[in-house]
């Protein structure tokens, strides 16, 4: 029996859970711990038939996918890993809700064959809600590696429910999971279905509460409701209330508490369990076999990733190394771009001649906003489509929750949460997916602290200025290899990982009080990567996303820099009148007025920022091309700049504001404008402080010298 009717799920779907579902379409939920599989299963069963979407309310995205099996349409909904339905993350609640009161046609609970006695509390619980329950028992293949033998048929036989084996990356066990889900969603398997029974106290209880939850909620599994209601779970208590009548539902809690008055609910709680460790201690100890040696070797690399000796160092030179082949790589791509776009900007200057359109229209089009997306296009894709890869990569192998790992006791000392580095890491590719992607820690204090300095690591946007300004002035001078820009940058994102947990700390002190929270960080095993997966998840899911979110958002302050830049007032455009009013406050911090601006104006997209300060230093009043300057170094000296000024503008351009693209998704993502600016605040204020504080070692410096 399921938690509703068919004839109320359609609703209750698309109602509560934003799922618009067909006309005899199953909807299915995949559950389980986090690193089981489950995103595989999923894949394997949806193929590119996918999409996300955000839960009602919430900013935790969840995939969902279809397919055709038989006579039947499947709707897969691919739920956030979780330990337990008694959820402490958001993440685990959407979870926990969707299994209790969405009302699938059918879970398919996804387990670990490596460590099947922990993943089993779950599969109880859903147990406890739901007969239309399948197991299935992945990762088979990782466990014949280390001779653990599974009797799959004998854990059917003992839990009364269908027992799938499988290992979802060789395609093993697919065809029969989709075939258990058709028969269990058509309910034409019926099995001896054997929950868990407690002891006669609890048993007794349970009848006489039942016979009332049956009377006031006659479509929810009243063995399950009544079994929480004696528990008294507050965030379980909180959740009904959300899908079923309050006052209905209070009334009954007061019942339940009635008749267990006498009861020591903890003890109770202690008691249930157990009886689910005892089942699942039973399951190992019977069916589930290791004999012999493994049949490979065991090797543990993390005895050196996670070293505390090793573990930091090869995390440096694997960051190191990415970067190099970044940048190494996306030099002839972004040339070849440039130039096929550019090349069309002269396509579309004679269209425009040969139609006499106005120079005011053909200025704001071609040279505002066509320009600015060009540039933005030819500079962010190539390196995106490198380096997203690189990083999906090493996330599908598993060697990003060792990062993790290497810096939580660092996060830790900031008083910052440790998942905040894997949001870091996702800043490098773009800030605005780093912001998004600390939706996976818990707390919403050491969340906010995270999105706020999640800007401080350089995004795909300025790598370029922080590449040619090192390229110019800290390589040619001194004859290095192409190398150079690599280890500058990464000795700059170290910089900015330093400033990261400084503020962190400051933050967590003062506006921010609160006590850290604990997490556990579970190391998935060494996979291999599926290449397939790889390539959809980062130039689909990624690099297409972030560059089309760019390219809105720049495309239209192409428009706005070009009016801007040739409207006079005097015999002077307005960006200049705005120049010579900064440059006071740039000199003071080691910069000018003409960089200040450039920043500015470049807040839609850092891309823009070097081709906006070239154009104000060259006064051509359009963006130019940096391939078409000869000799950009020339420029920057002429126009007054020395090592200080090319060291504090890549330090302004690590830490300045978020892009616009940003500051709209931590508007979204924390639903406060007041956070928002905030965020825009503290790196401002922290890149001038940096910038002032350079400056006046420089000086002092140089006076000694001299």
């Amino acid at each position: 029996m399921g938690l509703t009717f068919e004839s109320t799920r359609n609703k209750s779907l698309k109602d509560t859970f934003n799922i618009e579902t067909k006309e005899k379409t199953f909807v299915i939920a995949l559950a389980g711990n986090p690193n089981t599989g489950k995103s595989t299963i999923f894949n394997s069963l949806t193929g590119l038939h996918q999409h996300t979407g955000n839960w009602p309310g919430k900013t935790v995205v969840n995939a969902r996918g279809n397919y055709k099996y038989k006579d039947r349409d499947f709707l897969i909904v691919d739920l956030p890993g979780t330990y337990s339905i008694f959820a402490s993350s958001t993440e685990e609640t959407v979870a926990r809700d969707f299994i209790c009161f969405g009302n699938p046609d059918a879970i398919a609970v996804i387990t670990d064959a490596t460590c099947l006695e922990r993943n089993l509390n779950l599969v109880f619980q859903v147990m406890e809600i739901t007969t239309n329950i399948i197991l299935c028992i992945n990762l088979v293949d990782e466990a014949k590696k280390k001779n653990i033998i599974i009797d799959g048929k004998s854990i059917e036989k003992r839990l009364g429910i269908p027992v799938i084996m499988s290992a979802a990356r060789n395609n093993i066990g697919i065809e029969e999971l989709k075939e258990a889900i058709y028969n269990t969603a058509s309910n034409k398997i019926k099995l001896n279905y054997n929950p868990i029974i407690y002891n006669e106290n609890i048993e007794n209880t349970i009848n006489k509460i039942e016979h009332v939850v049956k009377e006031t909620f006659p479509d929810i599994n009243s063995r399950w409701l009544s079994i929480r209601l004696m528990d008294g779970n507050e965030s379980m208590i909180n959740s009904m209330s959300k899908y079923l009548d309050k006052s209905a539902l209070y009334s009954l809690k007061k019942f339940a508490d009635e008749l267990c008055k006498d009861m020591d609910k903890e003890n109770m709680r202690d008691y249930i369990t157990e009886q689910n460790y005892k089942l699942a201690e039973s399951i190992k100890s019977n069916y589930i076999k290791i004999s012999g040696k493994s049949i490979h070797k065991s090797i543990n690399p993390d005895a050196i990733i996670t070293s505390k000796k090793y573990g930091i160092p090869l995390m440096l030179l694997m960051l190191c190394a990415i970067l190099w082949i970044t940048i190494k790589g996306a030099n002839l791509p972004s040339d070849i771009l440039s130039k096929l776009l550019f090349g069309f900007e002269d396509i579309l200057t004679k269209w425009f001649t040969q139609i006499n359109a106005p120079n005011w229209l053909y200025g704001i089009l071609v040279l505002g906003i066509y320009r600015t997306s060009a540039w933005v296009i030819s500079v962010m894709l190539p390196p995106m489509a490198i380096f997203f890869p690189l990083f999906t990569l090493l996330e599908d192998v598993g060697y990003l929750p060792r990062v993790a790992f290497n810096l939580d006791h660092l996060f830790k000392k900031a008083c910052a949460h440790g998942k905040q580095c894997l949001t870091m890491c996702m800043g490098l590719g773009c800030n605005a997916a780093g912001v998004i992607g600390c939706r996976i820690i818990d707390s919403p204090r050491e969340k906010l602290i995270a999105t706020i300095t999640n800007n401080f690591v350089p995004c795909n946007g300025r790598f370029p200025t922080l590449i040619v300004i090192s390229s110019l002035f800290f390589v040619s001078t001194f004859g290095f290899s192409k190398i150079i820009p690599a280890v500058v940058i990464t000795l700059l994102i170290l910089f900015g990982i330093a400033v990261t947990l400084a503020i962190s700390y400051l933050l967590s002190k003062t506006i921010l009080k609160g006590v850290s929270s604990t997490f556990t960080l579970e190391l998935p095993p060494y996979r291999k990567p599926q290449i397939g997966r790889v390539i959809y998840t980062s130039i689909i899911d990624r690099t297409i996303f972030v560059l089309w979110r760019a390219v809105i958002v720049a495309a239209p302050a192409g428009a706005v820099i070009w009016i801007l830049s040739n409207i006079y007032v005097g015999n002077t455009s307005i960006i200049n009148h705005v120049v010579m009013f900064l440059n006071p406050l740039g000199k003071f911090i080691g910069l000018d007025g003409c960089i200040l601006m450039a920043f500015i104006l470049g807040l839609p997209a850092n891309e823009i920022v070097l081709p906006i300060l070239l154009m104000l230093y060259l006064s051509t009043n359009t963006m130019v091309n940096v391939d078409s300057i000869l000799s950009l170094k020339q420029i920057f000296l002429s126009h007054g700049w020395t090592y200080l000024t090319a060291l504090n503008t890549m330090l302004f351009s690590l830490l300045h504001w978020p892009c616009a693209t940003t500051l709209l998704t931590i508007k979204k993502e924390t639903g406060s404008v007041k956070w928002m600016m905030f965020s825009a605040l503290i790196p401002l204020l922290t890149a001038f402080i940096i910038c002032l504080c350079t400056t006046l070692i420089y000086n002092g410096l140089h006076m000694l010298i001299r």
